[in-house]
Order: structure tokens, then sequence, then C-alpha cells
């Protein structure tokens, strides 16, 4: 994506390959696009240090199908963990569309904030009012998503949420991830329960876990490369790549970008929350590149 340097910071509706998104801009020349597809970011490059978010490229902008790559929400449903089983894989609202908020921009920041809530479509699928605010934040070398989780309705419910964050990464080998020792996880793979017993976690190929309680701050190493993911209210986190052969039958991704990405994602799965008529919930997660 080709971006003009800016002197002034931006949040601005644009189109983007025929899709309405959201563009923030700062003097530095850092950006980030927005779908309201989804509500997803979709990129996010800091000055002068290139794109910091994986997308697929053989993943089209279709109404009513999910976007593999960049930030996807997930809501009230992750996978099969979550209020009813019945329902989308991943939830709710990373296919539909959302609607702008907030725009903002001043100094060195430039902000979103968009919403989704429930309509007939949803009902049908999950009886229970909800709103979505998202807030993208961008900041030099940083890049701020809060999600804030309201109950419009009359009954109380309980839901899973993450921020399916799909890091692009130079290669997967390379990586190491700092912080999870001693943490607990559940491994999809194996059916399995462990405990992290690596204080540096290398990648070789297909993995999808969840790891419970895990600490507010971690790091990402990748070559000289080194990324902070700070959450807040989260307490899990996943982690997912499809390896080679499931990346092969995947017909949204290439067959080797496998080894170009990582999915390190903030989330609430293994203890739902509940949430009474008008109350409300509010989590967070960053990425942030060392100044």
């Amino acid at each position: 994506m080709n971006t003009p340097h800016t002197y002034t910071p931006s949040a601005v509706e644009i189109e983007h390959k025929g899709h309405h998104t959201v563009k923030l801009s700062l003097p530095d020349g850092s950006y980030a696009v927005v779908l309201l597809h989804g509500g997803q970011v979709v990129s996010w490059h800091p000055a002068g240090q290139g794109e910091q978010l994986y997308l697929s490229p053989d993943s089209p902008v279709v109404a009513g199908k999910a976007v593999r790559g960049g930030v996807p929400v997930i809501f009230p449903q992750f996978e099969q963990r979550g209020p009813d089983r019945s329902l989308p894989r991943h939830g709710l609202v990373r296919t539909r569309p959302w609607t702008i908020d907030t725009l903002r921009a001043q100094g060195d920041h430039a902000l979103v904030t968009l919403t989704r809530s429930d309509d007939e479509d949803t009902r049908a699928l999950w009886p229970h009012g909800f709103t979505l605010e998202l807030t993208v934040s961008l900041a030099p070398q940083r890049l701020d998503m809060e999600l804030h989780v309201s109950n419009t309705g009359d009954t109380a419910w309980s839901f899973s949420a993450a921020l399916h964050t799909y890091l692009a990464v130079s290669e997967l080998s390379q990586v190491r991830l700092q912080g999870l020792e001693g943490c607990r996880f559940i491994d999809a793979i194996t059916n399995g329960e462990h405990i992290e017993d690596h204080p540096e976690k290398r990648f070789a190929g297909e993995m999808d876990r969840i790891y419970a309680r895990v600490p507010r701050s971690l790091l990402l190493r990748d070559g000289p490369r080194r990324l902070t993911l700070e959450s807040e209210t989260f307490e899990d986190l996943v982690l997912w790549n499809p390896g080679s052969d499931k990346c092969a039958a995947l017909q949204d991704m290439p067959d080797e970008d496998w080894q170009h990405m990582l999915c390190v994602e903030a989330a609430q799965i293994l203890r739902p929350p509940t949430l009474a008529p008008g109350d409300s919930w509010t989590a967070r997660q960053s990425l942030v590149l060392p100044d």
C-alpha cells in the first residue's frame, strides 16, 4: 500500500480496493487501516518499520464472509468454546458491517471508534441485545485496540471474546515469544492440558493453543525485530498457526504463507464473563515497538 507522507495527523474515511475503510495517519508517516466490514484492523505500518500485520492476499472482502488476517473481532463465541455451540464459528460480528462513531486526530495521535449492535439477523441466531465498541488508537510505534461490550437487552448473558491478531513474521522458525513459562494451556491438537515449560517459546509449524491467566506483557522476537504485546482485562492468549498441511487446504491463504504469520490473540475464553442488563465489560490489547 503506497501512502504519501502527511504532516498532520488524520482520521478519515476512504475507499480501499473498493471497500469502506478508515485510515489513521500520523505526521511521522505511520498509518493504520480499519475495514468497516467486521470492524477489522487490516494494516498497521509504523514509521520506518514496515507492515506488522499479516493479511492474506487470497482473502477477498465479501459480505457475510470473514477476512483472513489483520485483527478480526471475535464475539460472543470462540470456536466451540462459548455460550452457544450452535452459533457460527467465532461468533456474529466479524462478517457484518460496523458503523463509525468517532474519528479524532490531534498531535501525534489518531483514533477511530466503531460500533456494532444486535439486529434482526443477529437475534435470529443469538436472542440478546448488545452493543460493541471497538476503539483503534494509533500513536508513534504503538497500536491500541480496546473492545467495550454492553448488555443492552433485558436478560443476562455470557460471552467469549478475542482480538484475533495475525502478526506478520519474517520466518516462523525465527520467532521467539517470551513470557508464557508456567502458564497452563489447552492444546486443541492433542486435546491435552499442560504447563508451559519454555521461557522462550519457539515455533515450527501447526499450533493451536489457549493459554490461561497470561502475564500482561509478552515479548515477541523476530530476528532483530522486537514487539511487545500488552493486554488489560483479557485473561487468556491464543497461539495459532495452521502449519503446512492445513494451510494448503485453506482456499483463502497461499500455501506457503503459514511460514510468515503467527496469531497471538488476546482473549477471554476459559472464564466467560456474564453481563446483567445494563452492565458492560472492557478489554484492551496493545502492540508496542521500541522507540
